[in-house]
Protein backbone atom coordinates (compact mmCIF):
# COMPACT_ATOMS: atom_id res chain seq x y z
CA UNK A 1 0.00 0.00 0.00
CA UNK A 2 0.85 3.51 -0.98
CA UNK A 3 1.55 5.72 1.73
CA UNK A 4 -0.30 9.85 1.36
CA UNK A 5 2.30 12.02 0.80
CA UNK A 6 1.98 16.01 1.29
CA UNK A 7 3.17 18.26 -0.49
CA UNK A 8 5.78 21.58 1.26
CA UNK A 9 4.22 25.13 0.90
CA UNK A 10 8.11 25.57 -0.85
CA UNK A 11 7.53 22.53 -3.04
CA UNK A 12 4.10 23.72 -4.28
CA UNK A 13 5.65 27.81 -4.77
CA UNK A 14 8.74 26.10 -7.01
CA UNK A 15 5.92 24.31 -8.91
CA UNK A 16 3.85 27.07 -9.03
CA UNK A 17 6.91 29.03 -10.50
CA UNK A 18 7.87 26.38 -13.29
CA UNK A 19 4.13 26.57 -14.05
CA UNK A 20 4.14 30.44 -14.47
CA UNK A 21 7.73 29.95 -16.88
CA UNK A 22 6.28 27.35 -18.70
CA UNK A 23 2.98 28.88 -19.51
CA UNK A 24 5.06 32.24 -20.08
CA UNK A 25 6.70 30.65 -22.45
CA UNK A 26 4.18 29.17 -24.41
CA UNK A 27 2.39 32.06 -24.46
CA UNK A 28 5.14 34.01 -26.01
CA UNK A 29 5.82 31.20 -28.82
CA UNK A 30 1.87 31.28 -29.65
CA UNK A 31 1.47 35.09 -30.01
CA UNK A 32 -1.21 36.75 -27.56
CA UNK A 33 -3.18 35.69 -24.95
CA UNK A 34 -6.10 36.60 -23.13
CA UNK A 35 -5.66 37.94 -19.24
CA UNK A 36 -9.40 36.28 -18.61
CA UNK A 37 -9.16 33.43 -20.74
CA UNK A 38 -7.80 29.86 -20.19
CA UNK A 39 -4.29 30.55 -20.41
CA UNK A 40 -4.17 34.23 -18.30
CA UNK A 41 -6.26 32.09 -15.83
CA UNK A 42 -3.59 29.25 -15.52
CA UNK A 43 -0.79 32.65 -14.63
CA UNK A 44 -3.08 34.39 -12.44
CA UNK A 45 -4.03 31.11 -10.38
CA UNK A 46 -0.47 30.00 -10.32
CA UNK A 47 0.47 33.63 -8.81
CA UNK A 48 -2.11 33.07 -6.32
CA UNK A 49 -0.78 29.73 -5.18
CA UNK A 50 3.15 31.36 -5.11
CA UNK A 51 1.64 34.58 -3.19
CA UNK A 52 5.42 36.37 -3.77
CA UNK A 53 6.61 38.67 -0.36
CA UNK A 54 6.49 41.55 -2.75
CA UNK A 55 2.47 41.38 -3.92
CA UNK A 56 1.40 40.96 -0.41
CA UNK A 57 -1.83 40.64 0.10
CA UNK A 58 -2.73 39.40 -3.30
CA UNK A 59 -4.35 36.46 -2.22
CA UNK A 60 -7.01 38.24 -0.44
CA UNK A 61 -10.17 40.08 -1.08
CA UNK A 62 -8.89 43.10 0.11
CA UNK A 63 -6.96 45.14 -2.33
CA UNK A 64 -2.63 45.21 -2.21
CA UNK A 65 -2.01 48.83 -2.14
CA UNK A 66 1.77 48.41 -1.57
CA UNK A 67 2.21 45.80 -4.45
CA UNK A 68 0.33 48.13 -6.70
CA UNK A 69 3.17 51.50 -6.07
CA UNK A 70 5.88 48.75 -6.65
CA UNK A 71 3.88 47.49 -9.86
CA UNK A 72 3.46 50.78 -11.30
CA UNK A 73 6.67 52.48 -10.95
CA UNK A 74 7.94 49.56 -13.25
CA UNK A 75 4.92 49.58 -15.89
CA UNK A 76 4.06 52.53 -18.45
CA UNK A 77 1.81 55.62 -16.87
CA UNK A 78 -1.64 54.57 -18.32
CA UNK A 79 -1.19 51.26 -18.98
CA UNK A 80 -4.29 50.32 -16.48
CA UNK A 81 -6.28 52.27 -18.80
CA UNK A 82 -5.57 50.31 -21.80
CA UNK A 83 -7.47 47.23 -23.17
CA UNK A 84 -4.37 46.13 -25.57
CA UNK A 85 -0.91 45.71 -24.31
CA UNK A 86 1.76 45.07 -27.00
CA UNK A 87 5.37 43.39 -26.15
CA UNK A 88 7.83 44.75 -29.45
CA UNK A 89 11.17 44.59 -30.45
CA UNK A 90 12.69 47.76 -31.35
CA UNK A 91 10.50 48.41 -34.29
CA UNK A 92 11.64 52.28 -34.78
CA UNK A 93 8.31 53.88 -32.96
CA UNK A 94 11.15 56.39 -31.84
CA UNK A 95 11.16 58.02 -34.94
CA UNK A 96 7.12 58.26 -34.69
CA UNK A 97 5.84 61.89 -33.79
CA UNK A 98 5.03 59.24 -29.78
CA UNK A 99 7.13 60.14 -27.22
CA UNK A 100 8.38 57.82 -25.41
CA UNK A 101 7.10 56.51 -21.96
CA UNK A 102 10.07 55.38 -19.26
CA UNK A 103 8.98 53.95 -15.89
CA UNK A 104 10.62 55.50 -12.94
CA UNK A 105 11.99 52.05 -12.07
CA UNK A 106 12.76 50.28 -15.18
CA UNK A 107 14.31 51.62 -18.05
CA UNK A 108 12.09 50.16 -21.38
CA UNK A 109 10.41 52.60 -23.78
CA UNK A 110 6.83 52.14 -24.15
CA UNK A 111 4.28 54.36 -26.74
CA UNK A 112 0.91 55.01 -25.84
CA UNK A 113 -0.27 54.54 -29.64
CA UNK A 114 -4.30 55.30 -28.67
CA UNK A 115 -6.53 55.73 -25.97
CA UNK A 116 -6.63 51.70 -25.93
CA UNK A 117 -3.31 50.52 -26.66
CA UNK A 118 0.13 50.50 -24.92
CA UNK A 119 2.84 49.35 -26.75
CA UNK A 120 6.09 48.39 -24.52
CA UNK A 121 9.50 47.70 -26.61
CA UNK A 122 11.81 44.31 -25.24
CA UNK A 123 14.98 44.88 -25.73
CA UNK A 124 16.36 43.13 -22.78
CA UNK A 125 15.68 39.36 -23.18
CA UNK A 126 13.17 36.96 -21.93
CA UNK A 127 14.00 38.52 -18.27
CA UNK A 128 12.13 41.72 -19.18
CA UNK A 129 8.99 39.47 -20.62
CA UNK A 130 9.08 37.61 -17.18
CA UNK A 131 9.01 40.64 -15.16
CA UNK A 132 6.56 42.23 -17.36
CA UNK A 133 3.56 39.64 -17.83
CA UNK A 134 3.79 38.87 -13.52
CA UNK A 135 3.44 42.73 -13.13
CA UNK A 136 0.65 42.23 -15.99
CA UNK A 137 -0.81 39.43 -14.12
CA UNK A 138 -0.94 41.12 -10.59
CA UNK A 139 -3.27 43.91 -11.72
CA UNK A 140 -5.35 41.95 -13.45
CA UNK A 141 -6.06 40.51 -10.08
CA UNK A 142 -6.37 43.31 -8.72
CA UNK A 143 -8.41 44.26 -10.97
CA UNK A 144 -10.97 41.67 -10.77
CA UNK A 145 -11.26 41.96 -7.09
CA UNK A 146 -12.37 45.91 -7.62
CA UNK A 147 -15.11 44.32 -10.22
CA UNK A 148 -16.21 41.64 -7.97
CA UNK A 149 -16.68 44.10 -4.96
CA UNK A 150 -18.58 46.79 -6.95
CA UNK A 151 -20.65 44.57 -9.37
CA UNK A 152 -23.89 43.66 -8.38
CA UNK A 153 -24.57 39.69 -8.78
CA UNK A 154 -27.08 38.92 -12.07
CA UNK A 155 -27.53 42.06 -12.36
CA UNK A 156 -25.26 44.63 -14.62
CA UNK A 157 -25.54 47.71 -12.00
CA UNK A 158 -22.91 48.92 -9.65
CA UNK A 159 -22.73 49.68 -5.91
CA UNK A 160 -22.91 53.14 -5.09
CA UNK A 161 -19.21 53.62 -3.63
CA UNK A 162 -18.64 52.81 -7.51
CA UNK A 163 -20.81 55.61 -8.66
CA UNK A 164 -19.28 58.08 -6.38
CA UNK A 165 -15.85 57.36 -7.85
CA UNK A 166 -16.81 57.23 -11.34
CA UNK A 167 -18.68 61.02 -10.89
CA UNK A 168 -15.22 61.89 -9.19
CA UNK A 169 -13.20 61.03 -11.96
CA UNK A 170 -15.22 62.42 -14.23
CA UNK A 171 -15.62 65.52 -12.81
CA UNK A 172 -13.04 68.75 -13.48
CA UNK A 173 -11.56 69.70 -10.44
CA UNK A 174 -12.50 68.31 -6.57
CA UNK A 175 -12.98 70.28 -3.49
CA UNK A 176 -11.35 68.69 -0.40
CA UNK A 177 -14.58 67.93 0.89
CA UNK A 178 -15.52 66.12 -2.12
CA UNK A 179 -11.39 64.37 -2.43
CA UNK A 180 -12.05 62.90 1.44
CA UNK A 181 -15.69 61.99 0.62
CA UNK A 182 -14.84 60.12 -2.64
CA UNK A 183 -11.84 58.29 -1.10
CA UNK A 184 -14.34 57.22 1.91
CA UNK A 185 -16.14 55.39 -1.03
CA UNK A 186 -13.01 54.45 -2.63
CA UNK A 187 -11.85 52.87 1.18
CA UNK A 188 -15.16 50.91 0.72
CA UNK A 189 -14.32 49.45 -2.91
CA UNK A 190 -10.79 48.19 -2.03
CA UNK A 191 -11.53 46.77 1.33
CA UNK A 192 -9.14 49.54 3.28
CA UNK A 193 -9.78 52.28 5.98
CA UNK A 194 -10.08 56.06 4.77
CA UNK A 195 -6.25 56.14 6.54
CA UNK A 196 -4.72 53.96 4.81
CA UNK A 197 -6.59 55.12 1.53
CA UNK A 198 -5.29 58.62 2.18
CA UNK A 199 -1.77 57.49 2.25
CA UNK A 200 -1.66 55.62 -0.71
CA UNK A 201 -3.35 58.31 -2.17
CA UNK A 202 -0.71 61.11 -1.63
CA UNK A 203 1.90 58.36 -2.51
CA UNK A 204 0.36 58.52 -6.28
CA UNK A 205 -0.43 61.99 -6.54
CA UNK A 206 1.92 63.68 -8.52
CA UNK A 207 2.25 67.47 -9.48
CA UNK A 208 0.27 67.23 -12.82
CA UNK A 209 -2.10 65.18 -11.64
CA UNK A 210 -2.88 64.95 -7.87
CA UNK A 211 -5.84 62.67 -8.17
CA UNK A 212 -3.73 60.04 -10.26
CA UNK A 213 -4.69 57.35 -7.07
CA UNK A 214 -8.88 57.63 -8.24
CA UNK A 215 -7.92 57.66 -11.72
CA UNK A 216 -5.81 54.23 -11.37
CA UNK A 217 -8.23 52.65 -9.04
CA UNK A 218 -11.07 53.74 -11.33
CA UNK A 219 -9.24 52.58 -14.47
CA UNK A 220 -8.38 49.08 -13.09
CA UNK A 221 -11.85 48.23 -12.46
CA UNK A 222 -13.86 50.08 -15.42
CA UNK A 223 -12.01 47.61 -17.52
CA UNK A 224 -12.66 44.31 -15.70
CA UNK A 225 -16.57 45.82 -15.39
CA UNK A 226 -16.70 46.36 -18.94
CA UNK A 227 -14.70 42.78 -19.51
CA UNK A 228 -17.65 40.95 -17.20
CA UNK A 229 -20.61 42.99 -19.18
CA UNK A 230 -19.87 43.29 -23.17
CA UNK A 231 -17.53 39.91 -23.31
CA UNK A 232 -14.92 42.14 -24.54
CA UNK A 233 -11.50 40.73 -23.21
CA UNK A 234 -8.06 42.60 -22.93
CA UNK A 235 -5.64 41.64 -25.11
CA UNK A 236 -1.58 40.66 -24.44
CA UNK A 237 0.20 40.46 -28.07
CA UNK A 238 3.79 39.70 -28.95
CA UNK A 239 5.10 41.16 -32.21
CA UNK A 240 6.39 39.13 -34.97
CA UNK A 241 9.46 40.53 -35.07
CA UNK A 242 10.21 40.40 -31.23
CA UNK A 243 9.36 36.41 -31.39
CA UNK A 244 11.94 36.87 -34.46
CA UNK A 245 14.49 38.10 -32.31
CA UNK A 246 14.25 37.04 -29.62
CA UNK A 247 17.55 35.03 -28.19
CA UNK A 248 19.48 36.29 -31.23
CA UNK A 249 22.12 39.01 -28.94
CA UNK A 250 21.12 41.75 -31.97
CA UNK A 251 21.17 44.00 -29.25
CA UNK A 252 23.92 42.81 -27.15
CA UNK A 253 26.11 42.52 -30.56
CA UNK A 254 25.30 45.95 -31.50
CA UNK A 255 26.04 46.83 -27.95
CA UNK A 256 29.57 45.31 -27.59
CA UNK A 257 30.55 46.18 -31.12
CA UNK A 258 30.29 49.93 -30.40
CA UNK A 259 32.62 49.98 -27.18
CA UNK A 260 35.57 47.81 -28.84
CA UNK A 261 35.34 49.89 -32.18
CA UNK A 262 36.28 53.01 -29.06
CA UNK A 263 38.84 50.75 -27.96
CA UNK A 264 40.13 50.16 -31.37
CA UNK A 265 40.14 53.86 -31.77
CA UNK A 266 41.64 54.64 -28.86
CA UNK A 267 44.69 51.97 -28.96
CA UNK A 268 43.58 50.13 -25.43
CA UNK A 269 42.62 46.75 -27.28
CA UNK A 270 45.98 45.36 -26.03
CA UNK A 271 46.07 47.14 -23.15
CA UNK A 272 44.58 44.73 -19.43
CA UNK A 273 41.16 46.10 -19.37
CA UNK A 274 39.15 45.52 -16.35
CA UNK A 275 35.25 45.27 -16.44
CA UNK A 276 32.86 46.16 -13.67
CA UNK A 277 29.34 45.46 -13.50
CA UNK A 278 28.01 48.55 -11.02
CA UNK A 279 26.37 51.73 -11.53
CA UNK A 280 27.43 54.77 -13.45
CA UNK A 281 28.75 57.22 -10.50
CA UNK A 282 30.75 54.82 -8.09
CA UNK A 283 34.00 54.32 -9.68
CA UNK A 284 34.29 57.66 -11.22
CA UNK A 285 33.52 59.22 -7.55
CA UNK A 286 35.92 56.60 -6.02
CA UNK A 287 38.77 57.39 -8.34
CA UNK A 288 38.37 61.24 -8.52
CA UNK A 289 35.84 62.82 -5.86
CA UNK A 290 38.12 63.37 -2.65
CA UNK A 291 40.34 65.21 -5.03
CA UNK A 292 37.83 67.33 -7.13
CA UNK A 293 36.29 68.13 -4.05
CA UNK A 294 38.73 68.73 -1.57
CA UNK A 295 38.35 72.28 -1.60
CA UNK A 296 34.53 71.61 -0.45
CA UNK A 297 35.63 69.11 1.97
CA UNK A 298 39.14 69.78 3.08
CA UNK A 299 39.59 66.90 5.78
CA UNK A 300 38.61 64.55 3.22
CA UNK A 301 36.04 62.43 4.85
CA UNK A 302 35.37 59.93 1.80
CA UNK A 303 31.77 58.69 3.40
CA UNK A 304 30.80 62.10 3.58
CA UNK A 305 31.56 62.87 0.44
CA UNK A 306 30.08 60.20 -1.03
CA UNK A 307 26.40 61.19 0.37
CA UNK A 308 26.52 64.75 -0.43
CA UNK A 309 27.43 63.39 -4.10
CA UNK A 310 24.13 61.14 -4.00
CA UNK A 311 21.61 63.97 -2.27
CA UNK A 312 19.11 64.91 -5.48
CA UNK A 313 20.50 68.64 -5.03
CA UNK A 314 24.08 67.93 -5.81
CA UNK A 315 24.24 68.68 -9.78
CA UNK A 316 27.54 71.18 -8.98
CA UNK A 317 29.38 68.83 -7.18
CA UNK A 318 29.15 66.02 -9.55
CA UNK A 319 29.54 68.23 -12.78
CA UNK A 320 32.85 68.74 -10.60
CA UNK A 321 33.58 65.22 -9.84
CA UNK A 322 32.85 64.50 -13.87
CA UNK A 323 34.92 66.94 -15.12
CA UNK A 324 38.24 65.90 -13.94
CA UNK A 325 37.14 62.78 -14.49
CA UNK A 326 36.86 63.46 -18.01
CA UNK A 327 40.51 65.54 -17.89
CA UNK A 328 41.75 62.28 -16.86
CA UNK A 329 41.29 59.42 -19.30
CA UNK A 330 37.43 58.99 -19.00
CA UNK A 331 35.20 58.33 -21.75
CA UNK A 332 31.66 57.80 -21.84
CA UNK A 333 29.51 56.04 -24.09
CA UNK A 334 25.87 56.71 -24.07
CA UNK A 335 23.62 54.14 -24.85
CA UNK A 336 22.06 53.74 -28.31
CA UNK A 337 21.70 49.98 -28.63
CA UNK A 338 18.43 49.69 -27.17
CA UNK A 339 20.53 47.32 -23.93
CA UNK A 340 19.90 50.38 -21.63
CA UNK A 341 23.49 49.51 -20.42
CA UNK A 342 25.36 52.85 -20.45
CA UNK A 343 29.34 52.84 -20.48
CA UNK A 344 32.41 54.61 -18.88
CA UNK A 345 36.04 53.84 -20.16
CA UNK A 346 38.71 54.65 -17.58
CA UNK A 347 42.25 55.10 -19.30
CA UNK A 348 44.78 55.21 -16.59
CA UNK A 349 47.88 56.10 -18.62
CA UNK A 350 45.89 59.53 -18.66
CA UNK A 351 45.97 60.33 -15.44
CA UNK A 352 47.04 63.34 -14.19
CA UNK A 353 49.24 63.92 -11.16
CA UNK A 354 47.39 64.35 -8.30
CA UNK A 355 44.11 63.57 -9.68
CA UNK A 356 43.43 60.22 -8.78
CA UNK A 357 42.96 58.95 -5.58
CA UNK A 358 44.68 55.44 -6.10
CA UNK A 359 48.19 55.22 -6.72
CA UNK A 360 49.97 52.59 -9.15
CA UNK A 361 53.41 50.83 -8.40
CA UNK A 362 56.69 52.96 -9.56
CA UNK A 363 57.87 50.10 -11.58
CA UNK A 364 54.45 50.26 -13.63
CA UNK A 365 55.10 50.68 -17.38
CA UNK A 366 52.58 53.37 -18.90
CA UNK A 367 51.47 50.08 -21.82
CA UNK A 368 51.03 48.19 -18.41
CA UNK A 369 48.19 50.57 -16.94
CA UNK A 370 45.18 49.18 -16.92
CA UNK A 371 41.83 50.37 -18.66
CA UNK A 372 38.73 49.97 -16.03
CA UNK A 373 35.57 49.38 -17.98
CA UNK A 374 32.22 49.56 -16.35
CA UNK A 375 28.84 49.21 -17.30
CA UNK A 376 25.99 49.32 -15.81
CA UNK A 377 23.41 46.75 -14.49
CA UNK A 378 22.55 44.31 -16.80
CA UNK A 379 18.81 42.65 -16.33
CA UNK A 380 18.46 39.05 -16.25
CA UNK A 381 19.24 36.54 -18.58
CA UNK A 382 20.26 40.14 -20.35
CA UNK A 383 23.86 39.89 -18.59
CA UNK A 384 24.54 37.03 -20.62
CA UNK A 385 23.87 38.46 -23.80
CA UNK A 386 25.80 41.38 -23.02
CA UNK A 387 29.08 39.38 -21.50
CA UNK A 388 28.79 36.84 -23.89
CA UNK A 389 28.90 38.99 -27.01
CA UNK A 390 32.04 41.93 -25.51
CA UNK A 391 34.17 39.00 -24.49
CA UNK A 392 34.51 37.79 -28.34
CA UNK A 393 37.41 39.10 -30.21
CA UNK A 394 36.92 42.31 -32.34
CA UNK A 395 36.33 41.41 -35.52
CA UNK A 396 38.76 43.67 -37.43
CA UNK A 397 38.67 44.00 -41.23
CA UNK A 398 41.97 44.58 -42.00
CA UNK A 399 43.65 42.71 -39.16
CA UNK A 400 40.99 39.69 -38.32
CA UNK A 401 40.09 38.55 -35.15
CA UNK A 402 41.64 41.20 -32.04
CA UNK A 403 41.49 39.51 -29.12
CA UNK A 404 40.77 41.46 -26.19
CA UNK A 405 43.56 41.01 -23.51
CA UNK A 406 40.20 40.89 -20.19
CA UNK A 407 42.48 40.53 -16.54
CA UNK A 408 39.80 40.72 -14.29
CA UNK A 409 35.56 40.97 -14.08
CA UNK A 410 34.21 41.91 -11.18
CA UNK A 411 30.22 42.30 -10.72
CA UNK A 412 28.54 44.59 -7.80
CA UNK A 413 24.99 45.06 -7.61
CA UNK A 414 22.07 45.01 -4.70
CA UNK A 415 20.69 41.74 -3.71
CA UNK A 416 17.81 40.26 -1.61
CA UNK A 417 19.67 38.76 1.67
CA UNK A 418 18.10 35.77 3.72
CA UNK A 419 20.26 37.17 7.44
CA UNK A 420 20.74 40.74 7.89
CA UNK A 421 19.39 43.64 6.62
CA UNK A 422 19.11 46.67 3.89
CA UNK A 423 23.26 47.53 3.49
CA UNK A 424 24.67 44.56 5.05
CA UNK A 425 26.84 42.75 2.33
CA UNK A 426 27.15 39.11 0.52
CA UNK A 427 30.22 37.58 -0.74
CA UNK A 428 29.30 34.76 -2.85
CA UNK A 429 31.45 31.37 -3.50
CA UNK A 430 29.17 30.05 -5.75
CA UNK A 431 25.76 30.79 -7.68
CA UNK A 432 23.29 28.25 -8.34
CA UNK A 433 20.46 28.59 -11.37
CA UNK A 434 17.11 28.85 -9.64
CA UNK A 435 14.17 26.00 -10.99
CA UNK A 436 17.12 23.65 -12.41
CA UNK A 437 20.29 21.85 -10.89
CA UNK A 438 22.87 24.08 -12.21
CA UNK A 439 25.36 25.39 -10.22
CA UNK A 440 28.56 27.44 -10.72
CA UNK A 441 31.38 27.79 -8.18
CA UNK A 442 34.37 30.23 -8.61
CA UNK A 443 37.17 31.61 -7.39
CA UNK A 444 36.01 34.74 -5.93
CA UNK A 445 38.92 36.99 -5.26
CA UNK A 446 37.17 39.30 -3.06
CA UNK A 447 36.47 37.46 0.80
CA UNK A 448 34.44 38.77 4.09
CA UNK A 449 38.05 39.67 5.62
CA UNK A 450 37.98 42.02 3.31
CA UNK A 451 34.73 43.73 4.44
CA UNK A 452 35.28 43.41 8.51
CA UNK A 453 35.65 46.41 10.54
CA UNK A 454 33.44 48.79 8.75
CA UNK A 455 30.67 48.46 11.10
CA UNK A 456 28.05 45.97 8.02
CA UNK A 457 27.56 42.48 8.55
CA UNK A 458 28.67 40.35 5.96
CA UNK A 459 27.59 36.98 4.85
CA UNK A 460 29.87 34.45 2.55
CA UNK A 461 28.15 31.82 0.41
CA UNK A 462 26.28 30.68 -1.95
CA UNK A 463 24.08 32.72 -4.06
CA UNK A 464 20.92 31.70 -6.29
CA UNK A 465 20.04 33.60 -9.59
CA UNK A 466 16.43 34.02 -9.52
CA UNK A 467 14.36 33.95 -12.51
CA UNK A 468 12.33 37.36 -11.07
CA UNK A 469 12.24 38.74 -7.97
CA UNK A 470 8.73 39.27 -8.15
CA UNK A 471 7.96 35.69 -7.73
CA UNK A 472 9.50 34.93 -4.56
CA UNK A 473 8.24 33.86 -1.26
CA UNK A 474 9.43 32.73 2.13
CA UNK A 475 8.53 29.45 1.85
CA UNK A 476 11.15 29.06 -0.80
CA UNK A 477 13.63 31.16 0.41
CA UNK A 478 13.54 29.45 3.58
CA UNK A 479 14.45 26.43 1.89
CA UNK A 480 17.39 27.54 0.15
CA UNK A 481 18.37 29.28 3.47
CA UNK A 482 18.15 26.52 5.91
CA UNK A 483 18.97 23.44 3.47
CA UNK A 484 22.47 22.29 2.51
CA UNK A 485 22.74 24.68 -0.37
CA UNK A 486 23.89 27.00 2.45
CA UNK A 487 22.17 30.21 0.01
CA UNK A 488 22.50 33.57 1.47
CA UNK A 489 20.81 35.84 -0.80
CA UNK A 490 19.26 36.02 -4.16
CA UNK A 491 19.64 37.97 -7.18
CA UNK A 492 19.19 37.80 -10.99
CA UNK A 493 22.27 37.97 -13.06
CA UNK A 494 25.26 36.15 -11.36
CA UNK A 495 24.52 32.67 -13.15
CA UNK A 496 24.15 34.54 -16.46
CA UNK A 497 27.82 36.37 -16.25
CA UNK A 498 29.26 32.90 -15.04
CA UNK A 499 28.23 31.64 -17.98
CA UNK A 500 29.60 34.06 -19.87
CA UNK A 501 32.68 33.88 -18.25
CA UNK A 502 33.38 30.13 -17.86
CA UNK A 503 32.56 29.61 -21.97
CA UNK A 504 34.63 32.44 -22.88
CA UNK A 505 37.98 31.37 -20.51
CA UNK A 506 37.17 27.41 -20.57
CA UNK A 507 35.69 26.60 -24.00
CA UNK A 508 36.19 29.37 -26.28
CA UNK A 509 39.58 30.37 -25.23
CA UNK A 510 38.69 34.06 -25.96
CA UNK A 511 39.74 35.39 -22.99
CA UNK A 512 43.26 33.97 -20.32
CA UNK A 513 42.11 30.92 -18.46
CA UNK A 514 43.42 33.14 -15.29
CA UNK A 515 41.29 35.84 -16.02
CA UNK A 516 40.40 37.08 -12.26
CA UNK A 517 36.70 36.95 -10.85
CA UNK A 518 35.05 39.50 -7.78
CA UNK A 519 31.64 39.71 -6.80
CA UNK A 520 29.99 41.23 -4.44
CA UNK A 521 26.66 42.29 -3.42
CA UNK A 522 24.91 44.38 -0.88
CA UNK A 523 21.29 44.06 0.78
CA UNK A 524 18.65 46.16 -1.21
CA UNK A 525 15.93 44.26 1.12
CA UNK A 526 15.56 40.91 3.29
CA UNK A 527 12.35 39.12 1.61
CA UNK A 528 12.26 36.70 4.82
CA UNK A 529 11.09 39.60 6.95
CA UNK A 530 7.56 41.34 7.09
CA UNK A 531 7.90 45.41 5.78
CA UNK A 532 11.73 44.71 4.83
CA UNK A 533 10.66 43.54 0.68
CA UNK A 534 11.64 45.85 -2.08
CA UNK A 535 7.90 47.09 -2.12
CA UNK A 536 8.92 48.57 1.31
CA UNK A 537 10.69 51.16 -0.55
CA UNK A 538 14.15 52.35 -1.70
CA UNK A 539 17.61 52.29 0.30
CA UNK A 540 18.09 55.71 0.26
CA UNK A 541 21.63 57.02 2.32
CA UNK A 542 21.89 53.29 3.38
CA UNK A 543 23.22 51.93 0.43
CA UNK A 544 25.76 54.89 -0.02
CA UNK A 545 28.03 52.92 2.75
CA UNK A 546 28.18 49.25 0.90
CA UNK A 547 28.36 50.77 -2.68
CA UNK A 548 31.91 52.42 -1.76
CA UNK A 549 32.73 50.21 0.09
CA UNK A 550 32.74 47.69 -2.03
CA UNK A 551 33.99 49.72 -5.08
CA UNK A 552 37.21 50.72 -3.52
CA UNK A 553 37.87 47.15 -2.42
CA UNK A 554 37.40 46.23 -6.20
CA UNK A 555 39.81 49.30 -7.39
CA UNK A 556 42.45 48.83 -4.58
CA UNK A 557 43.09 45.27 -6.03
CA UNK A 558 42.94 46.62 -9.79
CA UNK A 559 45.30 49.41 -8.94
CA UNK A 560 47.65 46.47 -6.90
CA UNK A 561 47.37 43.83 -9.78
Amino acid sequence: MSKNTTTTRAQESTNAIERLYITMRHLFNRGFYKPTGVSGESLKNALLQLRPEIYGTIAEEKTELNGLVYVLERLPQGIEQCKYINLTSDEGYGKSHIDPIVPPKRRRNCYRIDEEQMNIEITRGRSDIYDILTHLTFLFIESQKICERVLIEETQKTIRDWQKLEAAVNAKELSQANRETTLIHTANILGRSFEETMVYYEKFATAENPERFLEIIYWLGKLAIEEELTDEKRVITFSTLLRERLGHHIHGDRWANTIKKVFKDRGLLNRPIHIVSANMHSVMNSLFARKALKKQFPKGEALKIYEALSASGSSDLRNKVETMAKKNGMISIDDVSGTNIDVQIFDLAKLGDDACCYEFSKEITEVQKPVIFVMDYAFGEQAYESIDELLKPYDDQKNGAIYLNIASISIMGKAGILEGGKGDLMIPSAHIFEGTADNYPFENELCAADFEGHGLKVFEGTMVTVLGTSLQNKDILKFFHQSTWNVIGLEMEGVHYQKAIQSASKIRKSIGEDVKVRYAYYASDNPLETGSTLASGGLGTTGVKPTYLITDKILTQIFNS
